[in-house]
Formats: C-alpha cells, structure tokens, sequence
C-alpha cells in the first residue's frame, strides 16, 4: 500500500514529538533563553524570539495533532464497526454512527442508557453476576 509523504512525514514528526527527549530538548531551550535574558537586557528582542518560536510550533502542531486524530478515530471507527458486524446478536444499525446527526445519536444514547440502567437495576435484583463489585446507592449517579 502507498502511502503519501505527508502521512510518513506526520507520522516521523509524531513520534519525535512525543518522546521525553524532545520534551527535554524544550525545556533546555527555554532555560537557555532565560538565563540568555540579563545578556539581551530582555529586551523586546529577545522576547520576540520565544513568542514567535513557541507561535509557530504551536500553530504547525495543532495541524499534526488533529491529523493523527483524525487517522486513529477513523480506524478505530472501522474496527468497531467490524466488531459491530461480525458479532451476531449487534445491532447492524450501529454500523457507522459517527455519521448522524445530533439528534439521531441522542435517540441512540438514550435507549443504551435505559438498557444500561435496566441491567444495573436487573444486576442488583439478582445479584447473579460475581464479577462486578456491589455499589452503594450513595455512589451511584
């Protein structure tokens, strides 16, 4: 599969960008640029460097963040729908959700959150199942 220089660039850049080593070159740079300070009298200069230094990193990494959000939300997605298919009592009705609209996810939402509450209220009638712990009525919302 080919894939585009900019998902190889991306990703090399995110993956440099989460190390602790990176994280610790930044904080070296900024120590740097402190104790540089009495040196440049902190002038505006000298402020300009970090600000504009620190303005465009930021800016260049919102769009490599909500790239690689993008790209591990939609496999995710897909996984969940195979998940979703390959399971034979789902609800293939489920496929692909992230599509709708508000309103149709809050129809959504609601009748799992009944289910939910159901089940608890079975789970506590019954007391069948050992694996989840009993919750106090205190401590539930």
């Amino acid at each position: 599969m080919k894939t585009s220089w900019f998902l190889k660039f991306s990703n090399a850049l995110a993956q440099v960008a989460g190390r602790a080593s990176t994280f610790v070159v930044a904080v070296g740079l900024v120590v740097v640029w402190g104790i540089s300070g009495p040196l440049f009298h902190f002038s505006d200069t000298w402020q300009l460097v970090i600000n504009t230094s620190t303005t465009i990193v930021t800016f260049l990494m919102v769009f490599l963040i909500q790239n690689t959000q993008n790209r591990d939300t939609a496999a995710m997605q897909i996984k969940l729908d195979e998940l979703i298919r390959a399971v034979d009592n789902a609800h293939n009705a489920l496929l692909d959700l992230e599509e709708l609209d508000e309103k149709d996810l809050a129809r959504f939402r609601e009748r799992y959150e009944r289910l939910a509450k159901q089940a608890r209220t079975d789970l506590s009638d019954v007391h069948r199942d050992v694996d989840l712990p009993k919750v106090d009525e205190g401590e539930q919302k």
